[in-house]
């Protein structure tokens, strides 16, 4: 059973860390590329989005109760991979709740993005927006990538 709910928790990183990555280098940019409608591809982009972020809380949770499940002890969630595991949570969590919803307000505000010159306060706030959601997604997959460390390394036997 250790073994299994070891596997489960990388498996949860793996997936979050994968899909994420996904969405980042192939999704978003073939979107704005292949679509030739900015609002079309931010619909896209913003559907997949708000599907990754709930997943990702989701594979966080399962994470966090396979961690407790092996370990049977709750000082388990004070490691460096559950706290960054947590972090990823409620980045997440912060991004989906704040950042995404007033992004969908703006856009509905303004009908049309692509339309909406640069200069608009509402079009200066959704890129504004724009910038911050990024960033919360970059520091998402940074930090999953450290927990797929952490987790590598407390895996490994120590001599």
């Amino acid at each position: 059973m250790q073994t299994f709910l070891r596997a489960v928790e990388f498996l949860t990183i793996s997936l979050w860390l994968g899909s994420d990555a996904f969405l980042s280098f192939v999704v978003a940019p073939g979107a704005f590329t292949l679509l030739g409608n900015r609002d079309a591809a931010g619909m896209l982009v913003g559907f997949s989005l708000a599907r990754l972020h709930f997943a990702g809380i989701f594979l966080g949770l399962i994470f966090l109760l396979a961690r407790l499940a092996r370990t049977r002890d709750f000082a388990s969630f004070t490691t460096a991979a559950a706290l960054t595991v947590v972090l990823m949570v409620m980045l997440t969590a912060l991004s989906q709740i704040t950042v995404s919803n007033r992004m969908e307000n703006l856009k509905r505000q303004m009908v049309s993005v692509q339309n909406t010159p640069e200069s608009d306060p509402l079009r200066v706030e959704f890129n504004r927006l724009h910038h911050v959601s990024v960033a919360y997604e970059t520091a998402v997959l940074v930090l999953g990538f450290v927990a797929m460390v952490l987790l590598v390394r407390e895996s490994v036997p120590k001599p």
